[in-house]
């Protein structure tokens, strides 16, 4: 989608009614989602603890290329992971150096949820935009970066070859950019706002945000990272529990759509929070998966905390836990373990029979002289159970 026109638009956009900020939906068809939604956060809060820094990491690399790629732009996940390792205090040992464009948007996502109390300020955002564009140029395009747009030419979202272009959104002139930030950030600093839930602040800010189009680029990028700063507000915590830009980039679609939609209409976002609250949903039950996993490392870790295991036995184990609820194919071999360690079939051979010894792994019955093993997944539940 481009983002520039010479013609203006004879569309009516919400941010032409006065007052268009005092948005309005029906509560009555949020309380099924929302609570749906409360209850998928809740769970990941209660077992946030289990999340190492490396799943963290992960979570900010997805974060970081997913957000991209909703604006069609393919960063390098070795670079990304490289800027993520650095801002997180991990080894970046056999990755490159970051590219400059990876390494400002991944200081933009620490940013905002790391320091979610800090207030969200003019500067705040000039400086995460200029991050965005570290050259002044969005391809081969000169922008007007670490500021808000001043151009009189018309802000507007089109898609479409030239000449044939459709419009599907125009945003508030220049000359009004300044005041509706203004209260924008007045709004978003304000004490929590006890009559709107945090999720719902969330999906508001959002809305708000790419509704005013600030900046010449950068809006979505920038929008889904308050986005995030807003949802660690409402959490309390500066830990990266889920990739809401990945869930969006699986519907963009309808992400686009929904938006479309909305900022078209008289007010009304019933439309838009009920999207957006599935969505949510949708990220949280994709990080279930990982948390459950990193739950299973711990308790198994703890149920074994009387033996020692080398470096290869740990890196067999860790994989066969992070596989389940699949096994092996035929269970866990000499020849796989081999396979996966690079080590000896004598080294295998002896590091499973200790395996099998300290109970960590089961023989599974079978033919001939050809053995096989499973783990003993008593250890995966919490201690003495």
């Amino acid at each position: 989608m481009g983002r520039r026109s010479q013609k203006y638009s004879l569309m009516t956009y919400i941010w032409q009614k006065k007052n268009w900020t005092q948005f309005n939906w029906d509560s009555n068809e949020l309380i099924t989602p929302l609570a749906k939604a409360r209850k998928c956060q809740g769970y990941l809060l209660g077992k946030a603890d289990f999340l190492k820094l490396e799943s963290e990491a992960d979570l900010f690399v997805e974060e970081a290329y997913q957000t991209s790629s909703i604006e069609g732009e393919a960063l390098s996940k070795k670079s990304i992971r490289s800027s993520v390792a650095k801002r997180l205090g991990l080894t970046a040992a056999g990755l490159p150096e970051a590219e400059r464009k990876a390494d400002g948007l991944v200081q933009i996502l620490v940013d905002a949820t790391k320091n979610y109390h800090t207030p969200l300020t003019n500067e705040r955002l000039w400086g995460w935009q200029a991050g965005l564009f570290p050259t002044g140029y969005s391809g081969i395009r000169k922008l007007d970066v670490g500021k808000y747009r001043s151009s009189t030419m018309p802000m507007q979202v089109i898609s479409g070859p030239m000449g044939k272009e459709k419009v599907h959104f125009e945003a508030p002139p220049s000359i009004s950019v300044g005041p509706e930030m203004k209260r924008f950030l007045s709004w978003f600093n304000s004490l929590p706002n006890q009559e709107t839930d945090g999720i719902i602040k969330a999906a508001l800010t959002h809305f708000w945000f790419i509704t005013i189009h600030p900046f010449e680029d950068g809006n979505g990028r920038i929008a889904r990272a308050i986005t995030d700063m807003a949802l660690a507000q409402d959490e309390k915590s500066s830990r990266r529990l889920y990739s809401l830009s990945s869930a969006i980039n699986k519907h963009r679609t309808s992400y686009y759509k929904i938006l479309e939609s909305c900022q078209k209409s008289q007010g009304d976002l019933t439309p838009w929070l009920t999207w957006f609250l599935e969505i949510f949903c949708d990220c949280l039950e994709s990080s279930k998966s990982m948390i459950l996993t990193a739950e299973k490392v711990s308790y198994f870790y703890q149920n074994i905390s009387q033996s020692t295991l080398n470096a290869r036995q740990q890196k067999v184990i860790d994989k066969i836990i992070r596989k389940l609820p699949e096994e092996f194919e035929g269970g866990l071999s000499n020849k796989k373990y081999v396979s996966i360690t690079k080590t000896s079939p004598e080294s295998a051979k002896r590091d499973l029979r200790d395996l099998l010894d300290k109970g960590i792994l089961l023989k599974n019955e079978g033919k001939g002289r050809a053995f096989s093993y499973r783990l003993n997944e008593k250890l995966l539940a919490p201690p003495n159970n």
